[in-house]
């Protein structure tokens, strides 16, 4: 297989102050896909080879000096669903959009190709989230159902740190008027999150945007990293650059964090 340098995520400094927590925004590299998939593709939904992706999913792994059976995902469906993981986790993944945790040694993990992963941690009281949120999820509440979910897990709303990581900005994210439409009769105040468009009727969306807002008025110290994966070709897949240059798949890159083992 193809062995390109080790994987080395991003790391957010907001998350990173704790000694007992580890998390990173992985990108493309470090892995051994090809093709289409060049890099660090961890998609079992993809049509890569899929020795490679468990390859991948290892490496991942082993990032976390961890067992490739710790790290848990879920079969994501731009749902507002949570799933609570504890050591007992048997390599399930059923269908929700994000997990939380107060086990030590489980690794979380969110797929993304432009949707926002956002990883959450409570360092005081050692419970850690992830998220998957797209437009559907960010607006049907996922981010809401993560903190909720930490809650019952022991942690404090104030103490919740949750970055958002890389995912399609602003600038690339063009949307029909139905999409806006959906929006502002939700909450007028959405409309913050539309700037116009070259394209009549057309406007620009600001997931990003939208995701911080909804975090912060969850009660949450939230975070943008303010990485766009539809311009970053080398760094990372993107399912909306993907559908542009009319390729007929994509991979998808992993963010994920945990709480170490004494």
């Amino acid at each position: 297989m193809q062995d390109e340098a080790s994987p080395r995520p991003i790391v957010s400094d907001r998350l990173a102050g704790s000694g007992h927590i580890r998390h990173g925004f992985f990108t493309r590299e470090g892995g051994v896909s090809e093709g289409l998939y060049r890099g660090l593709n961890v998609g079992l939904g993809s049509n890569d080879d899929q020795q490679k992706v468990q390859e991948n999913r290892a490496r991942v792994a082993r990032w976390f000096d961890a067992p490739v059976d710790r790290l848990a995902t879920v079969h994501q469906v731009h749902s507002p669903d949570v799933m609570v993981v504890d050591a007992t986790y048997a390599g399930d993944r059923p269908k929700a959009d994000a997990m939380v945790t107060a086990s030590p040694g489980i690794v979380l993990g969110v797929l993304t190709a432009d949707c926002g992963p956002i990883l959450f941690a409570d360092a005081e009281n050692r419970v850690i989230g992830a998220a998957h949120a797209g437009w559907k999820g960010a607006l049907d509440g996922v981010l809401e159902s993560t903190v909720e979910a930490m809650l019952t897990l022991g942690a404090r709303r104030e103490a919740i740190t949750a970055v958002l990581g890389p995912s399609i900005s602003q600038a690339n994210y063009e949307v029909g008027p139905e999409f806006v439409e959906r929006f502002v009769q939700r909450d007028a105040d959405y409309a913050e999150f539309f700037a116009p468009s070259e394209k009549t009727g057309h406007a620009m969306f600001d997931l990003q945007g939208l995701t911080v807002r909804r975090l912060r008025d969850a009660g949450v110290s939230a975070e943008n990293l303010a990485i766009c994966t539809y311009a970053d070709t080398e760094r990372f897949f993107s399912y909306r650059r993907t559908t542009h240059a009319a390729e007929p798949d994509y991979g998808r890159q992993i963010s994920a964090i945990t709480i170490l083992e004494a």
